[in-house]
C-alpha cells in the first residue's frame, strides 16, 4: 500500500497570475512524478482581506485556521513569496506568525522566491531561511530563486530556471516521507523509557 506524502504549499504572491505560483506548481508536479502526494494548496492573494484583518489565529475564519492547520501537519512545506523591498511579503510573515512555533521542528521545507532581478536571490538565504529556523524546521540545500526574465506569459522559460527545479526537487526526495510511515517506524514513549531504565 503506497502512502501519500503531504504536501502544503503557500504562495505569497498577490493575485493571478503570478511566478511565485508558476514556481510551486512546477515544483509540486516534479515531486509527483516521483512519489504519491497530496496536495493542500494556500495563495495568500485568495485570503489576504481575512488574513490581514486577523491578529490572533482565534479571530480567523475556519477555513484560513484549517489552512494553518494544514501547515503544521505536513510532511513537507514548498513557500515561495515574491520579493518585496528586499524581503518577504508582509502577508506571508503575518501568516507564519499564527503557526504554532514547535509544529513544524524537523518538517522538509524547500524554499522558492521571485524577484525582479538576480539581486534579489540571497532572499532565500538571508530571509526565508532564518525564518524557518526559528521554527527547527528541515530547510532543504537547494532553494529556487527567478527573476522575471526567466518567464514568458508567467510560465518557465528559461533552461537554468528548469534546472535549478530539477535539482531542488531531486536534493528533496531523500527528505521527505509520509508522516504515519515515520510514526510506524518511531519507538513508543513507553519503551523509550523501559530502555533508559534498563
Amino acid at each position: 500500500m503506497s502512502h501519500k506524502i503531504k504536501i502544503t504549499a503557500v504562495s505569497g504572491g498577490a493575485g493571478r497570475p503570478s511566478r511565485t505560483l508558476t514556481i510551486i506548481e512546477e515544483i509540486t508536479r516534479r515531486l509527483a512524478k516521483h512519489t504519491p502526494i497530496e496536495i493542500h494548496l494556500i495563495e495568500l492573494g485568495q485570503i489576504s482581506n481575512l488574513l490581514g484583518a486577523a491578529g490572533t489565529r482565534d479571530a480567523l475564519p475556519e477555513n484560513i485556521q484549517k489552512d494553518i492547520e494544514a501547515i503544521e501537519t505536513a510532511d513537507l512545506l514548498i513557500v515561495g513569496t515574491p520579493v518585496y523591498r528586499g524581503s518577504y511579503t508582509g502577508l506571508f510573515k503575518h501568516l507564519f506568525d499564527l503557526v504554532h512555533h514547535e509544529s513544524l521542528i524537523d518538517v522538509p521545507v524547500i524554499l522558492s522566491a521571485t524577484g525582479g532581478s538576480d539581486r534579489h536571490a540571497l532572499i532565500i538565504e538571508h530571509e526565508l531561511r532564518p525564518l524557518f529556523g526559528f521554527f527547527q524546521a528541515l530547510t532543504l540545500p537547494i532553494g529556487v530563486y527567478a527573476t522575471e526574465a526567466e518567464f514568458v506569459d508567467y510560465k518557465v522559460a528559461s533552461e537554468a530556471l528548469e534546472a535549478r527545479i530539477n535539482l531542488a526537487v531531486e536534493r528533496a526526495l531523500p527528505f521527505i516521507k509520509p508522516s504515519n510511515l515515520a510514526a510506524e517506524k518511531a519507538i513508543p514513549a513507553t519503551r523509550l523509557r523501559d530502555l533508559a531504565s534498563a
